[in-house]
């Protein structure tokens, strides 16, 4: 792994570097009330699974759930790591008597992290946004799948310009950048083949120039999630140096999400408020 040196603090680096030779699990994310049907329906068809939690299953990477399950109305298929957000979500709204109302999906992508954030902040007033037209169309038919109607979505190229919108500013923001997708090679460890070093200064400079355009749209008392699918420290830490650079933001909590000891992705998210 020729890029040990830029790994994030306190990864294993011998463990991380294995798990490349480990294919992750399968991991399910029950949505909730669904959680009796689910399991029923497993058990039904002889489905073997392990319950990490109440609303999370691991199985074997190569089993059919779609046939069984009805994909993003019972069931998401979320990896481990990511479901972990659901906790920043939670904390949001311990910390602060702020009631989570408006949340802008800035980088939404196929909406995994938004329809997560449906199901832990019932009641939000939700906003997408994306860089590719096509990507809100698939979007839009996985909402319609999970149910999710009442919402705003928008195409945006925030790495260019700031946002022109009515409907900031927004209590949260959650910013899933675009990134090495470093955490994830487990799945695909061809890229170790394929990806260079100065491919970690590209992206770390994309993220700065997204977050300069996102932070201003932050209410005041409002919070950013930062997230990456990365385990390298310029995509993680040294980006929330520069977020807590900017006035005004103080940091509540990060934390590099480590796959490689539950057979998933790794990933990295920090949760910052504005003051008011």
């Amino acid at each position: 792994f020729p890029w040990a040196a830029a790994l994030s603090e306190g990864l294993d680096q011998e463990a991380f570097i294995l798990s490349h030779l480990i294919q992750p699990d399968l991991f399910l994310r029950v949505r909730p009330g669904k959680e009796k049907q689910v399991l029923n329906k497993l058990r039904e068809q002889r489905i073997g699974f392990s319950q990490l939690s109440d609303s999370c299953l691991a199985l074997a990477n190569t089993t059919k759930v779609d046939t069984v399950l009805e994909i993003d109305k019972e069931v998401v298929i979320q990896d481990y790591s990511s479901q972990q957000v659901a906790r920043f979500l939670s904390l949001s709204t311990h910390h602060s008597p702020l009631t989570q109302t408006t949340v802008w999906d800035c980088c939404a992508a196929s909406g995994g992290k938004s329809l997560l954030a449906c199901d832990v902040l019932p009641g939000i007033e939700l906003t997408v946004s994306d860089i590719r037209p096509s990507i809100l169309r698939n979007l839009k038919e996985r909402f319609d799948r999970a149910g999710i109607r009442n919402y705003r979505s928008f195409v945006a190229d925030l790495a260019h310009s700031p946002l022109t919108t009515h409907h900031s500013p927004f209590h949260m923001v959650l910013c899933d950048a675009p990134c090495s997708g470093s955490g994830t090679w487990g799945r695909t460890p061809e890229q170790l083949c394929f990806f260079t070093e100065e491919k970690i200064d590209v992206y770390a400079d994309l993220q700065r120039k997204i977050l300069s355009n996102v932070l201003p749209q932050v209410a005041k008392g409002g919070y950013l999630l930062y997230i990456t699918c990365s385990v390298f420290r310029q995509e993680n830490e040294e980006q929330v140096q520069f977020i807590l650079q900017q006035d005004g933001f103080e940091l509540v909590k990060m934390e590099l999400l480590k796959g490689y000891d539950v057979k998933a992705d790794s990933m990295f998210a920090a949760l910052v408020r504005k003051e008011k």
